[in-house]
């Protein structure tokens, strides 16, 4: 045999085993059709492309895996690692503190006015860590379903409520792509009550629910559907109470965490712009399953972009932050506003960095 039959023959072999793994791998991904409305444009408008983030500025301790969760206080950056770690760390980064191992992800954290810090853990769901560095479980499942992927975490000014998020109960941490892709709406936004130590079901059917915020005078709940590009919004009091809408809809990209700065602002990090490819074939529930599979080998085609949203509270973009140049940082996953500045944390990256916010508002 030839040299050329033999490798055409090896080509062919090479083709029908790529094909039948494509085709017939076993996977748990099951794709829900939808049809997103067409992505806005990244080249002129409201969210045309610039490089507004290029001037960030390393802050606190570098050399950390995937610090996601931001809370400033007295000078000092709260996060959470890939390692279950939550450290406190000095602004130049040169005292770094280990608070607690949460043997999870701990991706959400804010202070409890009875100050307790509250965490939302990816892995072990909602947990409280007190001053002598005791962790204990508040929630891990409602209404008989575990969570699967805690995601944030807010609580309101009188401390009763804990308002949180199960990204996606099927699939959990490291997972996301996959839920996403299966556009399933198996995401919860949740309630916990301090005082009965309940946990319940605000809203359900969410497209993978990822951060929460309060908005003014703790009126409303804000969660981010990273999988539909949208904010919804549940309401807490007033004539709407109980009710839900939309707070922002067809977002350039994956929302991922979501923070208000207490009078005026929401800040949404997105993770990355839109996928064509995801959009295209979102009404193509056999193609977007081949894609699952392909992902389970190959890197996520997400474009590496910093990327980050201001809006009022009528929800209209203010600002518009971005940074699609070489060595950006990105993703990031989270921005909060904390005096003279704007604070972001990444899911991946091994620092956090800081922007003025006079050059984020300009």
């Amino acid at each position: 045999m030839s040299r050329s039959i033999r490798f055409r023959h090896g080509l062919l072999l090479v083709v029908i085993v790529v094909a039948a793994f494509l085709l017939l791998m076993p996977t748990r991904v099951k794709p829900v059709a939808w049809t997103p409305a067409p992505a806005p444009s990244l080249i002129s408008g409201t969210y045309a492309d610039n490089q507004r983030l290029k001037g960030v500025e390393s802050v606190g301790a570098a050399d950390i895996d995937g610090p996601e969760a931001l809370l400033l206080e007295s000078d000092t950056l709260i996060t959470g690692l890939h390692d279950g770690r939550v450290i406190r760390t000095s602004l130049d980064g040169k005292v770094t503190k280990v608070l607690a191992d949460t043997g999870g992800r701990p991706l959400g954290l804010v202070r409890h006015p009875n100050g307790l810090l509250v965490i939302a853990d990816a892995v072990k769901g909602l947990l409280s860590l007190d001053a002598q560095g005791r962790l204990v479980a508040l929630s891990t499942e409602a209404n008989g379903l575990p969570f699967g992927f805690t995601d944030d975490v807010a609580i309101d000014k009188p401390g009763h409520y804990a308002y949180f998020s199960d990204a996606s109960s099927r699939f959990g941490y490291g997972k996301d792509g996959e839920a996403i892709i299966e556009h399933g709406g198996d995401g919860r936004l949740l309630r916990y009550d301090f005082q009965t130590g309940k946990t319940s079901v605000l809203l359900d059917k969410l497209e993978f629910a990822n951060g929460v915020t309060l908005g003014p005078d703790d009126a409303y709940v804000l969660v981010n559907e990273t999988g539909a590009y949208r904010i919804s919004r549940y309401w807490l009091s007033g004539p709407k109470a109980g009710t839900h809408d939309l707070f922002i809809d067809n977002l350039p990209g994956l929302p991922d965490n979501l923070a208000f700065n207490g009078h005026d602002r929401f800040w949404v990090a997105l993770y990355a712009p839109r996928n064509a490819l995801l959009d295209s074939t979102a009404a193509h529930p056999f193609i977007r399953k081949v894609i699952a599979r392909a992902m389970t080998v190959l890197p996520k085609p997400v474009e590496k972009r910093a990327f980050v949203l201001g809006l009022d509270v009528e929800g209209r973009v203010i600002a518009n932050l971005q940074d699609g140049s070489s060595g950006n940082y990105s993703p990031i996953t989270t921005a909060r506003e904390y005096g003279d500045w704007l604070y972001f944390g990444s899911l991946t990256a091994k620092n956090m960095v800081r922007l003025p916010l006079r050059e984020a508002l300009q």
